[in-house]
């Protein structure tokens, strides 16, 4: 099995930056698709970014492209989430997701546990 720690959330005013960490242990982690998800109270949990095992293929959800950035260090195990210019509407639990392929939650097996991001106005 695969766990995952996200950490790196916390508040921030409008047009910040902050950078979320999610650290693997378990399984050989460069074999697997990373994603990052969002939910927002009372919203259902929305796909953020995914970054493939190489590394080579990267989709960004069209609310946070030329915002966001994933990346990740196979060498470390851990995969990034580089949010800037960040909005109120991005306030969010951030949640690490390992093993899938698509946009949506359902196809993904690993979760992690959540941070909390929160952006003031």
């Amino acid at each position: 099995q695969v766990q995952l720690v996200e950490s790196g959330g916390g508040l921030v005013q409008a047009g910040g930056s902050l950078r979320l960490s999610c650290a693997a242990s378990g399984r050989t982690f460069s074999s697997y698709a990373m994603a990052w998800f969002r939910q927002a109270p009372g919203k259902e949990r929305d796909f953020v970014a995914r970054i493939i095992w190489s590394g080579g293929s990267i989709y960004y959800g069209d609310s946070v492209k030329g915002r966001f950035t994933i990346s990740r260090d196979n060498a470390k195990k851990t995969v990034y989430l580089q949010m800037n210019s960040l909005k109120p509407e991005d306030t969010a639990v951030y949640y690490c997701a390992a093993g899938g392929w698509t946009t949506s939650r359902n196809d993904w097996v690993y979760w992690g546990q959540g941070t909390q991001v929160t952006v003031s106005s």
